[in-house]
């Protein structure tokens, strides 16, 4: 009786589960994406994508309004179904989706569907933008859709996203990215077709999330990226082997455990589990958010992405190229619609504490590096910044640009002038350097009406980039410096702050650039014009003598100005230099040389008016840039910050160590620019040889003197010049 009871309740739950009468439950409905839903736009007059899950060999059927067309699910439960491409319609439709059950979603619109991504700036809302109030209240736009993505990091891709679709009313459109929105309005006032916006942002992130692994075996640069991808994906044979490898260590460990156990001995430490596959964890991480916030969107039918991000990866140059290379190509190809529009924003000119001002202008030169990958196009905002904002509230302008280039180029309106002046041509003459431009639109001019600012112009012994004078001709800009008898290169916005006054004839701001062919690093300092020579040393021969090439000491005139100028070379190829100079701090040329003990020079203190010039980037560069420090001395030396140097550390080795005994010891010779936590150049233990410390700029660890690096083996070519200024 008791085994009948249980067959009936086993009976029963199976045909709860299944459904009876073809009440099918489960897998067997058909099932949507999460972002289907009512009130969504599809694109135009190209093949719309539809997809989603039923039973294995099910019949799907899809009906917008006298369109059919049908699929069937695959093995794995998931359908596509292609409707033919439809005209745009402004009339909310029903669509319909049919298998064993029925799905409706209604007032679908057909017209324009644009994807906007990135970090913060494009998820900045409508609330949070300038005039707020006021937009806000004339948000009644029923033609214009948004949907937003929610954060969702993930280490697999994930098939869906739940969301929903947004008609464009005062109540709601306060949430709405900006940037959209404002290309969006701009564009359904001139196109009169319904507009979509599929949000998925995500403030403060760096573009490597965004990109999926395609995206990053696409690009050598970036095969380290991708390496570390496959490591971690589950299916990779690197990661079952390493797994397959852990387990049999971990049984074996087991084994053994238990037979302490058994015998009261202690048991081995666990294997430690592999971190090569271990998972990403932050949504800081490569692919996490293409996994969960794209991944789910790719092959919806879009006309194309616009993309505002780059702040959380301003540093890194042209590597950021490499990487935006990798998350177009990477979308592109997975969306399987070719070359679709890809517009983006340049980050705005801002503060960054105190950074560099030149990182954030070679980072805008690696921004519109990217226009290099055809149908891309950036929009420049260096006229619309907030210095002490990162997120500028005028969004408006952003998303007029924006709009300006997809009408231009995808909507036929060739008459509108969407891109900003670039340089075109750099030509020199007679001390002057003239400027060509194109997409000028008509005369270049200023919008304050001032002459142009933020030019600056190169040329031998300037040393370094002098303001320039500009002047406005037509579509050219002439360019002259006092300082500069002879410019040969220019550049243009090269700061941080820089909100430059030039644009073209319809407003549109000219960016950030830098031509032309900048001086040899000598020529350009021109040491031999102002300075007397008094050591020239082949660092490859140091050791515990020092055999200069060149030694003038004994036959100098009083000086006021001491300089050393370092050259290292890579066995690549890759070459460092740097000239500085300060104020004298002895009169004894016996003792501006390496600090043996046999010169008896010892030296900790502070040097005036440092005069920096180096290829090295992020270093500061100029004319008595500010005060210095000098650490000359052949003494041991320790952490500790004897001399109380304001910003350096007590535990490792920086700009405020104190010397130690013994006397003849490990040797010390650099100089710091302490404001800046910079150490300019270190040459220490000499006596070690091949083995002594050399570097420009910061060691790239926690030790920035260059102290315990060991590293002058790496330079086949190593040089070291004293020179003073002979006092007139």
């Amino acid at each position: 009786m008791r085994n009948r009871f249980c067959c009936f309740i086993v009976i029963a739950v199976f045909f709860l589960l299944v459904g009876v009468g073809g009440m099918a439950t489960g897998y067997a409905d058909v099932k949507l994406p999460g972002f289907y839903g009512d009130h969504m736009v599809l694109q135009r007059e190209m093949p719309i994508r539809l997809r989603g899950w039923a039973d294995p060999g099910e019949t799907v059927s899809v009906q917008l309004g006298s369109v059919n067309a049908v699929g069937e699910a695959g093995a794995d439960g998931q359908w596509i179904v292609t409707l033919p491409s439809q005209a745009a319609n402004a009339t909310g439709q029903d669509l319909i989706f049919r298998g064993m059950n029925t799905l409706t979603i209604r007032d679908v619109l057909i017209g324009e569907v644009w994807l906007c991504s990135g970090q913060s700036n494009m998820e900045w809302t409508v609330a949070a933008s300038m005039r707020s109030q006021e937009e806000i209240a004339a948000a009644n736009h029923p033609l214009i859709r948004h949907m937003k993505v929610a954060h969702r990091p993930s280490t697999l891709p994930l098939d869906d996203v739940p969301s929903q679709w947004q008609v464009c009313t005062p109540e709601v459109a306060g949430s709405f990215t900006a940037c959209g929105y404002f290309m969006a309005r701009h564009l359904q006032r001139e196109l009169n077709v319904p507009i979509g916006l599929i949000n998925s942002s995500w403030g403060g992130t760096r573009v490597e999330p965004w990109t999926p692994p395609l995206g990053f075996s696409r690009v050598d640069a970036l095969n380290e990226i991708y390496d570390s991808v496959i490591q971690k994906t589950p299916s990779s044979k690197f990661y079952q082997d390493q797994l397959r490898d852990h387990l049999a260590a971990t049984q074996r460990w087991i084994d053994g455990a238990i037979v302490a156990l058994e015998n009261q001995q202690a048991a081995e430490t666990s294997p430690v589990f592999p971190d090569a596959i271990k998972p990403f964890q932050s949504h800081q991480d490569p692919t996490m958010l293409y996994n969960g916030m794209i991944h789910a969107l790719v092959g919806y039918t879009i006309r194309g992405a616009i993309w505002y991000q780059g702040e959380s990866n301003h540093t890194e140059g042209m590597m950021y190229f490499e990487k935006k290379k990798a998350l177009i190509q990477g979308w592109r190809e997975l969306w399987g619609q070719g070359a679709f529009p890809f517009y983006y924003v340049q980050i705005a000119p801002f503060q960054y504490g105190n950074e560099d001002p030149t990182i954030l202008a070679e980072f805008w030169e690696a921004q519109e590096a990217v226009e290099q990958i055809p149908n891309t196009a950036m929009v420049v905002i260096n006229d619309i910044a907030t210095l002490q904002d990162i997120h500028p509230p005028n969004k408006q302008d952003v998303g007029k640009r924006l709009a300006l280039l997809a009408l231009n180029r995808d909507y036929g309106r060739t008459d509108l002038q969407a891109d900003r002046p670039v340089i075109d041509q750099i030509e020199v003459a007679d001390g002057r350097l003239i400027l060509s431009f194109k997409n000028a639109g008509g005369a270049l001019k200023t919008r304050d009406g001032k002459s142009p600012s933020h030019f600056e112009v190169i040329g031998a012994g300037s040393k370094g980039y002098q303001t320039a004078d500009a002047e406005i001709v037509g579509d050219r800009v002439v360019l002259t410096s006092r300082h500069v008898p002879n410019p040969v290169a220019v550049r243009y916005a090269w700061d941080k702050l820089a909100e430059p006054n030039l644009v073209g004839a319809t407003g549109l701001p000219v960016g950030a650039f830098r031509g032309g062919k900048e001086p040899d690093f000598l020529s350009l300092i021109s040491i031999d014009d102002e300075y007397r020579l008094v050591y020239d040393l082949d660092l490859s021969r140091l050791g515990g003598e020092i055999p200069y090439k060149y030694d003038g000491s004994a036959n100098v005139n009083p000086f006021d100005r001491i300089g050393y100028l370092v050259e290292l070379r890579t066995a690549g190829g890759d070459e460092q230099k740097i000239f500085v100079s300060m104020d004298a701090f002895t009169q004894d040329t016996t003792k501006i040389g390496i600090p043996t003990v046999a010169s008896g020079a010892s030296f900790q203190q502070a040097v005036q008016n440092l005069d920096v010039f180096t290829t090295v980037s992020g270093l500061p560069v100029g004319v008595a840039i500010g005060e210095g420090t000098v650490e000359f001395w052949p003494n041991n030396y320790a952490t500790e910050n004897g001399a109380d140097v304001p910003g350096a550390s007590s535990s490792d080795y920086d700009f405020g160590d104190r010397p130690a005994p013994p006397l003849d010891g490990y040797g010390c010779m650099q100089v710091h620019l302490p404001s800046s936590k910079k150490t300019l150049f270190a040459i220490n233990h000499w006596g070690a040889g091949a083995d002594a410390d050399l570097g420009i700029g910061n060691a790239p660890n926690a030790n920035i003197d260059w102290t315990f690096s060991g590293n002058a083996k790496n330079f086949p070519s190593k040089r070291l010049r004293v020179y003073v200024r002979e006092s007139k």
